[in-house]
C-alpha cells in the first residue's frame, strides 16, 4: 500500500473548498455523474475506433445509498484508471487547479466554480468526510486500485481485487447536518434536476410500474375473456432520457413530440405553447435546443428562470438573467452548448465571449422565426398576435437591436379588430389624423368598453382608434414616439374630441360671455373635489356632451409606467382629472338660468356623476348617491 501527501502548498484546501462552495453543495452529485458519463463515453469512443478490445455490455451508471454505514456509491463501467492515472488525475492535476482556484477567486464570487479548475471530483468533500475511489482500467491485465482520502492532504493508494472495469466512488457522510444526502429520494431529486438528459443511463433505486397480469387461462370455449388485472412490479428507476428532443433532427419530429416534451419540462403548465423554435448550429459555435413561446396574458405571467441552460446535456442553471437578453427569459425551453463552461460563476458566464455570441444568435433566430411566420401566413400570425405582443414589446424595450429586427412586422390592432403594420397604419391615418404641426396622431383606447363614449365620438369625426390593452403598451408607445418621425400617440380620453388632434380650423363660437363662462366654472368648482378635478369651460358643439372627464396624457402615462414597475412615485399616489364643461350645450344655459339653488346643485351633481360614470371612476358612496338621486329625479 502506498501512502503520501498530495502535492499542494495550501494545507487547508478542503475547508476552503467547503467554505467557498457550500451554498451549492448539492452539485457534488452532478460532478461525479458527469465524470462517470465522461469515462463511459471515452470507452465507447475507443471501442468504436477499434482501440479497445472489450465488450461494452451494460453501461448504466448506478447510484446507491447505504444508510447503515452512511455511504453514497456512484459506479460506472467506463474507462477506469490505473494507479498511475489516479496519481496523475486525482493527486496532481486536480490540486494544481485547486491552487489556481484559491489564487484567483479567494474572497470573490467563487460559488459554483469547480470543474473549470479541475475540481469536479473534489466537490464530493463538500458532503463527505472520507472518499474512496475503487477503479480498474479497461486495459488488459490491469490491476485494480483503491484510493482513499479523509479530507486532508494525506491519501492512501493500494491494490485491490475488482472483477469489473470502471470506477466506484464511495462517499462516507458522517456529519449529521448532511445526512439528507444519504437518501435515495434526495439523490433521485438531484439526479432529476441535473442529469435528466445525460446520454448514458443512470439508475437510482427502483420504482413501481403497473403491468397487466395474465390470467393463464386458454379460453378454448370462445368465452368472453376478462380484462387482465394489473399488478405492481418493481423495476429499475432510470432517471434520464438519453436521447432528448433537441439532439434529434427536426424532420423526424412532430408538433405532438414537441408539445409532449414541453409538458415534461413544465408539468404544471396546462396550456400548449403557441409555437417552438428548434436551434441547431455547429459554426461558429455549437448550440442545440428548443425554445417555446408560451401564452403571456398578464404581468403575473412574466416569470423568469424558465429557459434551462445545459452543457453537453448536463444541467447548469435556469437563472439566465444577465446571461441572455432579458426578454428571452419569457421563453421556455432548453439551450445546450458544449462551448459554455460547465462550472463557472454567474459573472464569468456574463463576460464569456461564447455566451455573448450564443445570446446574439438566439435573438436573431427568434426574430427570423417570427418574420417567417408573418410572411408565410399573416392570417395565422394575426391570430397569435395578442399573445405574442407582450414578448415583442418586452424584447424591443430591453434590446434595441431586437426592435430593429421586428419593427416591420410589429402589428397595431384597432377597435374593429383589424391589424396593421406600423407603416401600413401610418399611411392609412395620415390624411385625416395629422395635426397642424404635421404630426400624425395615433389615437388609442386602453379598454373598449370603459372608453366606449370617447371612441364613439372619435369615430364620428372619422378618426380611427387603436386598441392597446397590454400592460407594457405605455412603455412601448413612449419608445415608438422616439423611433418614429412625426408620430405621437394620444389616448381618446385625454381631451375632448375636437382637441385630440389640433387643426387649423376655427374653434366653435361661444354662446356665453366671458362673465357667464366664469360663473359657470365657479358653480362647478363648488360641487367637485378640487383634489380630484380641475373644471374648465370650453366652447364645443351643441351635440357634444355637456360634461366630459379627461386626463392629461403625460400624467396618465407616468402613472401607468409606475404601476407596471411596481412603484408608486409622484403620480402614482393620486388621480387628477380635467372636468370639461361644454358652454354651448343647452344644459349650461339652463344651469345659469336656474334660480332654485337646490335644483341647480342637483343638476350639476348629476352631470358630473354621469361624466365620472363614463370614465368608470364613480364608485362606492358616490355611486350609491348617484343611483338614489337618479330615481328621485325620475
Amino acid at each position: 500500500m502506498q501512502t503520501g501527501k498530495i502535492n499542494v502548498q495550501t494545507e487547508n484546501i478542503f475547508p476552503v473548498i467547503k467554505k467557498f462552495l457550500y451554498s451549492d453543495h448539492e452539485i457534488f452529485l452532478r460532478e461525479l455523474i458527469s465524470n462517470a458519463v465522461d469515462a463511459t463515453q471515452k470507452l465507447k469512443t475507443l471501442v468504436s475506433l477499434g482501440k479497445a478490445d472489450c465488450e461494452l455490455g451494460d453501461l448504466t451508471i448506478d447510484v446507491k445509498v447505504n444508510k447503515d454505514d452512511k455511504t453514497i456509491h456512484v459506479t460506472d463501467r467506463g474507462i477506469g484508471m490505473t494507479a498511475e492515472e489516479v496519481d496523475r488525475y486525482i493527486n496532481q492535476i486536480a490540486f494544481s487547479g485547486a491552487e489556481e482556484f484559491l489564487t484567483k477567486y479567494k474572497g470573490n464570487d467563487a460559488a459554483n466554480i469547480i470543474g473549470h479548475f479541475g475540481l469536479g471530483f473534489y466537490s464530493s468533500f463538500m458532503v463527505a468526510n472520507r472518499v474512496d475511489i475503487l477503479t480498474k482500467s479497461y486495459l488488459k491485465d490491469a490491476q485494480a486500485v483503491k484510493w482513499s482520502c479523509d479530507g486532508s492532504p494525506d491519501f492512501t493508494l493500494e491494490e485491490i481485487d475488482k472483477a469489473d472495469r470502471g470506477t466506484e466512488i464511495v462517499l462516507h457522510v458522517e456529519d449529521d447536518d448532511l445526512q439528507e444526502f444519504v437518501s435515495e429520494d434526495k439523490l433521485t431529486q438531484l439526479l432529476t434536476k441535473y442529469c435528466r438528459f445525460l446520454p448514458v443511463p443512470i439508475r437510482c433505486g427502483t420504482k413501481t410500474e403497473w403491468r397487466k397480469k395474465e390470467d393463464g387461462h386458454d379460453n378454448k370455449d370462445n368465452e368472453k375473456k376478462e380484462e387482465p388485472k394489473e399488478e405492481a412490479v418493481q423495476v429499475p428507476n432510470i432517471i434520464n432520457d438519453t436521447d432528448p428532443i433537441w439532439q434529434k433532427q427536426p424532420s423526424t419530429l412532430t408538433d405532438e413530440d414537441y408539445n409532449k416534451f414541453y409538458h415534461e419540462l413544465y408539468p404544471m403548465s396546462f396550456e400548449e405553447p403557441m409555437f417552438h423554435i428548434h436551434l441547431n448550429v455547429d459554426y461558429p459555435f455549437n448550440l442545440a435546443g428548443v425554445l417555446y413561446f408560451p401564452k403571456i396574458k398578464n404581468q403575473l405571467d412574466l416569470k423568469k428562470n424558465r429557459v434551462q441552460l445545459y452543457c453537453n446535456q448536463v444541467f447548469i442553471t435556469d437563472e439566465l438573467e444577465g446571461i441572455v437578453p432579458d426578454f428571452m427569459n419569457l421563453l421556455h425551453g432548453v439551450i445546450d452548448s458544449p462551448d459554455i463552461p460547465l462550472n463557472v460563476s454567474r459573472s464569468y458566464l456574463q463576460s464569456d465571449n461564447n455566451v455573448k455570441k450564443i445570446s446574439t444568435y438566439i435573438s436573431k433566430k427568434v426574430a427570423e422565426k417570427l418574420e417567417q411566420m408573418f410572411k408565410e401566413n399573416r392570417e395565422e400570425f394575426e391570430k397569435k398576435w395578442d399573445d405574442l405582443c407582450v414578448f415583442l414589446e418586452y424584447g424591443s424595450l430591453t434590446d434595441e437591436k431586437f426592435y430593429e429586427k421586428i419593427k416591420d412586422f410589429y402589428l397595431l390592432k384597432n377597435t374593429e379588430g383589424k391589424y396593421f403594420t406600423i407603416e401600413e397604419y401610418r399611411n392609412m391615418v395620415s390624411a385625416l389624423q395629422t395635426d397642424k404641426n404635421g404630426n400624425i396622431v395615433m389615437l388609442y383606447a386602453a379598454n373598449a368598453d370603459d372608453q366606449h363614449v370617447y371612441i364613439a365620438k372619435a369615430k364620428e369625426k372619422g378618426y380611427d382608434v387603436l386598441l392597446m390593452t397590454g400592460f407594457l403598451d405605455t412603455h412601448f408607445i413612449n419608445m415608438l414616439e422616439q423611433k418614429l418621425e412625426k408620430v405621437r400617440f394620444t389616448r381618446v380620453d385625454a381631451n375632448v374630441v375636437d382637441k385630440l388632434i389640433e387643426k387649423e380650423e376655427e374653434a366653435h363660437v361661444s354662446k356665453l360671455s366671458d362673465d357667464q363662462q366664469k360663473q359657470l366654472k365657479e358653480l362647478f368648482e363648488k360641487q367637485v373635489d378640487a383634489k380630484l378635478f380641475t373644471p374648465e369651460v370650453d366652447s364645443l358643439s351643441e351635440t357634444d356632451l355637456p360634461v366630459t372627464v379627461t386626463q392629461n396624457e403625460f400624467m396618465r402615462r407616468f402613472k401607468d409606467m409606475e404601476k407596471v414597475s411596481g412603484q408608486q412615485g409622484f403620480y402614482g399616489g393620486f388621480d387628477h382629472y380635467n372636468l370639461v364643461i361644454n358652454g354651448n350645450h343647452p344644459l349650461a344655459t339652463r344651469i345659469l338660468e336656474e334660480k332654485d339653488e337646490e335644483k341647480r346643485t342637483r343638476l350639476i351633481q348629476q352631470m358630473v356623476d354621469l361624466a365620472m360614470l363614463s370614465q368608470n371612476i364613480l364608485t362606492g358612496e358616490k355611486l350609491s348617491e348617484f343611483v338614489k338621486r337618479s330615481y328621485e329625479l325620475l
